[in-house]
């Protein structure tokens, strides 16, 4: 703030009058406005307000006019506060304002208090002049006169000192470096003495500093006068001008280093805003390189391991546009802020491993992941992505699923979210890692292990306990997500995982609805479908329920049971749909007891209504845990009889 601290005016100014002018700026280019308030040294009577400013500033200018007239006011001293404020910060400077009675001696008003004051006079004036003079930059001595100025008695009766003509110099010799000789200081006589005593209060006689006149004389005889400031005052006015030129080479100094700074963070920006871009591009170019083999050579690039995130050049946020002022970086445009989401994980903190599974638009990373989920250091974890062949359908699939996945709670039937990257694509969905992968692939593979397994040893095949606790475990999943209004819509064995300790957990939730509201969705957009999971009421009328993922489940118990085969072997996907209308279900596997087929039957009835729920399914499977029978006869299994379909008619398998 830029401001004259002592105003002087004349009670005689008109009303609107202008005073001042005051000045600010801001270095963040905000807006500011001005003030005046009142400075109240003694508190007055309670109930009393104060008395009003005969001032008002203009709060966008800074201008200062009167509003009230000053007559009778003279002679009175007033003080006040200037604010300026941003909006956040206010500054305040004490002003002392001076009424004088009569004008304002050659200012012309109140426009005299935004004169700059008058240097000082070197040396001063002693005569003559009758107007007010600011003080010198620095004091001279009291008792100091220049050579040549007459001194006046300072009493009557008191002789003037040296009162002949004042001693006079020749013209000036070299000295050879010597130094001027001290000033002589004259004897007082005896008349001073007795009227200093005579008298306590008279002056101290003013010392009169002459120089010595050194010898030989100017031609002509004629002696030169000279005379010069005390080498003290010299000293501390070069002083003076040596630390203001100090102060200013110390602001030029800085005022270009800030502007460098600006030049560069601004050159840096754009380069990080263009590594930025060729990182994504490379990103999505990697991705489909990778995918497009079955596996990934050592010197494929691969975007997401090498995948850096922009160093911030400072702790302050700036807009990423580049095109801005040349003056620096452009400011920021004021609107609405953003909450942060907590599931959004950084994506310089992930490395790719290798891929897990892919489908036609979508594929499946194992990944390492910095500080994720609350644990310091790497983890393991599992990413989702997109191809690139992948259409915005995709994408809304995938952030459904997403959704969806962000509304759940930890279950220990349920994959878990751990965190996802969609600020910009490609979208990653980061979920636990699940060690063994899809339930089908376990189910299958674990044909292999059953027939050869024993020969090198114990082994840990699977057992009809083991199935059993499988359709347990799922059923606990759904009947969780059920609890929470979500439909799966595409629930089957490939779409559950297994973790090492063979613990069963619902995933794919890229069908998945969220029907808290109502409990039947209807089906408006194409795709494929997994038309052998899908009850009668999907197939044909596009209606999807609890009880159309609980047929689902009982179509996924026969999977289980039958270790991954294809449902409804050896028929195409149109005589599926007409048998399934027409009444026809899945037969019962020759090595499974009629109490665990009658649940599955159960699940496929007809009519939704009459279809248990997933907590009855819970119940129903936990009672046969408790059994010590085995209701899958495993070393009955008929591998001649159930054999894998691959997709022949665009249908999900």
């Amino acid at each position: 703030m830029h401001i004259d601290r002592d105003w002087l005016i004349s009670d005689a100014e008109p009303v609107g009058s202008v005073v001042t002018r005051v000045r600010a700026s801001d270095a963040e280019g905000d807006a500011l406005k001005f003030g005046l308030e009142p400075l109240q040294l003694y508190p007055h009577p309670q109930g009393e307000p104060p008395p009003p400013l005969p001032f008002a500033i203009d709060e966008d200018t800074g201008v200062v006019k009167t509003n009230a007239s000053l007559k009778d006011r003279g002679g009175e001293l007033m003080r006040l506060y200037v604010t300026v404020s941003d909006g956040t910060v206010t500054a305040k400077n004490e002003v002392v304002v001076k009424v004088s009675a009569g004008p304002v001696s050659g200012a012309g008003g109140a426009g005299s208090s935004r004169r700059p004051p008058r240097p000082p006079n070197f040396p001063p004036q002693l005569g003559g002049s009758s107007r007010l003079r600011p003080p010198p930059f620095l004091p001279f001595p009291t008792n100091f006169v220049p050579p040549g100025v007459p001194v006046a008695p300072i009493h009557p009766g008191i002789p003037a000192v040296n009162p002949g003509p004042p001693p006079s110099l020749p013209a000036a010799t070299p000295t050879h470096g010597r130094p001027p000789p001290p000033p002589v200081w004259p004897t007082l006589g005896p008349a001073f003495d007795n009227a200093t005593t005579s008298t306590a209060t008279q002056a101290v006689p003013t010392l009169v500093s002459t120089v010595t006149p050194t010898q030989g004389s100017a031609p002509g005889g004629d002696a030169v006068a000279t005379h010069s400031l005390p080498d003290s005052l010299l000293v501390m006015v070069l002083l003076a001008v040596l630390c203001i030129g100090l102060v200013l080479a110390g602001v030029l100094v800085l005022l270009r280093r800030r502007l460098c700074a600006r030049r560069a963070a601004k050159a840096s920006k754009e380069d990080l805003h263009k590594e930025a871009s060729g990182l994504s591009s490379g990103m999505s170019s990697g991705l489909s390189s990778g995918l497009s083999s079955s596996g990934m050579s050592a010197d494929e690039p691969m975007a997401m391991q090498q995948w850096r995130g922009p160093r911030a050049f400072s702790n302050r946020y700036e807009a990423w546009e580049s095109s801005g002022s040349a003056g620096g970086i452009p400011p920021i445009a004021p609107g609405p802020i953003k909450p942060r989401d907590r599931w959004e994980f950084p994506r310089h903190r992930l490395q790719v491993y290798d891929i897990l599974g892919e489908g036609c638009f979508g594929q499946v990373w194992r990944c390492e992941a910095l500080d994720i989920d609350g644990k310091e250091g790497k983890s393991i974890v599992a990413v989702k992505t997109l191809k690139e062949n992948a259409g915005e359908k995709e994408r809304t699939d995938l952030l459904q699923e997403l959704a969806v996945m962000k509304t759940l709670e930890p279950h220990p039937n349920v994959v878990r979210l751990l965190g996802c990257c969609t600020d910009k694509d490609p979208l990653f969905v980061i979920m636990e890692f699940v060690a063994r992968g899809k339930l089908q692939s376990f189910l299958r593979s674990s044909r292999a292990e059953r027939d050869y397994g024993n020969l090198h040893g114990p082994s840990r095949t699977l057992t009809s306990r083991d199935l059993t606790s499988f359709l347990c475990q799922v059923a606990k999943g759904m009947e969780f997500l059920s609890s929470k209004g979500i439909i799966h819509r595409d629930l089957a064995a490939r779409n559950v995982l297994v973790t090492e300790d063979r613990t069963c957990k619902v995933a794919d939730f890229g069908f998945a609805r969220d029907l808290m509201d109502k409990n039947v969705y209807e089906r408006k957009s194409e795709g494929r479908l997994p038309i052998r999971w899908m009850a009668p009421e999907s197939l044909y009328d596009n209606v999807f329920s609890v009880k159309s993922d609980v047929w689902s489940f009982g179509v996924l118990m026969w999977e289980v049971v039958t270790l991954g085969s294809t449902p409804y072997p050896g028929m195409g996907a149109a005589d599926v749909m007409r048998k399934v209308r027409d009444g026809y279900r899945l037969d019962k596997p020759e090595h499974c007891r009629r109490e665990l087929y009658n649940i599955m039957f159960y699940c496929w009835d007809q009519e939704a209504k009459d279809r248990p729920d997933f907590s009855e399914l819970v119940q129903r499977t936990e009672d046969l845990l408790l059994t010590e029978t085995d209701y899958i006869e495993l070393e009955r299994f008929p591998d001649h009889s159930y054999y894998n379909m691959s997709s022949l008619s665009g249908e999900k398998l």
